[in-house]
């Protein structure tokens, strides 16, 4: 196989991929079916330690960490059980972004991401004969903090490296030297004149020894905003564009989305919301026991402030024990639990599987804040609680403790939107939750209607007995009404 030497300074094509990671699409929350993909010049290209300009007069500068595959053979009309032995190797790329020129753009991001210096590559080339495509680790930096890791494993990739090689080939000849910029996961951001980003992929070879990019360092500056109308159009900006390249909503600076439609998100609706409020779990349990569900309890967790209140339904999110090598692949970047709190709908309660371990935190301010902003009605965890005080104050939160270790102590996030078991309860996402002062307790949906009905009627009955031993009845005959005082009862309740 005939390889170029190194990184290519000027590749006859630059292709990269528009959406391949699954951190990238539950960011986004759309998952494309096909990959799809767009050209940028070869004079965008750049090596490690240049600058990158951004323009005057404009704000929405992104950065994209991503694995660039540089191709070693021809290839035309491959498999994709071959595509890797075509490849030469992989570096470290960063498919910069100019979000103000998006608008003008189109959708072919010609002027977004074709500018000169917009596709770092490098430095070293890890030859694809010694990594395996789906053993690849990608990791960015801004000013020295990590704000990307993710992978090329199966569950991490839409898209396998081999699966993109060979459906390109379907459709153009890819030949030596060219690049394939194969996306970026979740955590691209904006950056201003002064940041400094950097981007690695590290592999480990067969010998098991690791193998590097190096790190790509580009440093932003600020350059010309030279636009001349009579050529074209001007950088633009708006919402939409705003929350794209930043992230997020909160990323950006920007209020959240009105909640207003609480009730249609839950499939609740304001009249059970309503009911589910008054009720009382100790009366809504006792509702469920009578219909044969006695495992409704989820056990041990409190609330970190009395007199909390939480109905909504559930967002599962579960936790395994911490083991070193799966928190390296699972519990940095954008793991499972950020992508949980990222998706939550409004009227939601995130119901947190932690084993009944409370030796670290399963959450703590940050991501309360965000549960909020996003219209979460509280969380449930069978775990600690960090920065409790804090969390206390922005939204309802139950938990066995307050802990103020970090998540890697004792657990590894691992998925979301699956049956949990919290506190000794198996719940479901969208179980309906009702937690109080007494505890929690999960409702199957198709119940809750007829159980908070029956459990309201019997607080009304329940509050004319108290009134009545309040006047020095005895209890025999009266809880819970018999005879004579049911029919008192009765004609009591008929007269109201």
């Amino acid at each position: 196989m005939s390889t170029p030497a190194g990184v290519p300074a000027r590749p006859g094509k630059v292709i990269a991929v528009h959406v391949a990671y699954e951190s990238r699409a539950a960011q986004r929350g759309k998952r494309p079916a096909q990959p799809s993909y767009f050209l940028k010049a070869a004079s965008s290209v750049a090596a490690s330690g240049q600058t990158i300009e951004r323009p005057a007069g404009t704000s929405l500068l992104a950065f994209e960490g991503e694995v660039a595959i540089v191709i070693g053979t021809a290839a035309r009309n491959i498999a994709e059980a071959d595509a890797w032995s075509y490849v030469a190797g992989v570096t470290a790329s960063n498919d910069f972004g100019l979000y103000d020129m998006k608008t003008p753009d189109k959708g072919s991001n010609v002027r977004s991401k074709s500018r000169d210096g917009y596709t770092p590559l490098g430095p070293e080339l890890i030859p694809a004969a010694e990594a395996a495509p789906d053993s690849l680790r990608l990791r960015t930096w801004v000013n020295g903090e990590v704000v990307q890791d993710d992978g090329t494993r199966a569950d991490q990739l839409i898209f396998t490296l081999p699966r993109i090689v060979a459906d390109l080939s379907q459709h153009l000849t890819l030949e030596p030297g060219d690049v394939i910029l194969t996306g970026t996961p979740a955590g691209s951001s904006v950056v201003a004149p002064g940041d400094t980003v950097e981007v690695e992929v590290t592999a480990a070879s067969a010998s098991g020894r690791e193998l590097s990019s190096g790190r790509l360092t580009t440093t932003v500056v600020e350059g010309p905003g030279d636009f001349d109308e009579a050529l074209g159009d001007l950088p633009a900006v708006n919402e939409a564009l705003t929350v794209d390249a930043w992230g997020s909503r909160e990323a950006a600076g920007l209020a959240p989305e009105s909640n207003a439609d609480d009730s249609a998100a839950t499939g609740l609706g304001d009249d059970l919301i309503a009911k589910l409020t008054e009720a009382p779990t100790a009366g809504l349990s006792a509702q469920l026991r009578a219909r044969g569900l006695n495992n409704v309890v989820i056990e041990s967790v409190a609330p970190l402030k009395p007199g909390s209140k939480i109905v909504g339904t559930a967002k599962t999110l579960r936790f395994v024990p911490n083991r070193e090598d799966l928190f390296k692949s699972h519990g940095g970047g954008y793991n499972a639990q950020k992508q949980a709190f990222d998706s939550i709908r409004p009227g939601e309660v995130v119901v947190i599987e932690a084993r009944g371990e409370s030796g670290s935190g399963t959450l703590g301010d940050i991501l309360a804040l965000r549960a909020k902003s996003l219209g979460a009605t509280g969380v449930i965890t069978d775990g600690g609680v960090r920065d409790s005080a804090e969390v206390a104050g922005i939204l309802p939160v139950f938990a066995t403790a307050k802990n103020p270790a970090v998540l890697g102590r004792r657990h590894v996030p691992w998925e979301s939107d699956v049956a949990v078991a919290c506190g000794n309860a198996t719940v479901l996402p969208g179980d309906v939750i009702v937690a109080d002062d007494d505890g929690a307790i999960v409702i199957p949906r198709d119940l809750t209607e007829e159980v908070v009905d029956a459990a309201l009627a019997k607080e009304i009955e329940d509050g004319w007995v108290a009134e009545q031993v309040g006047a020095g009845n005895p209890i025999e005959g009266l809880f819970p009404p018999k005879g004579e005082w049911k029919a008192k009862f009765d004609e009591w309740k008929a007269s109201r």
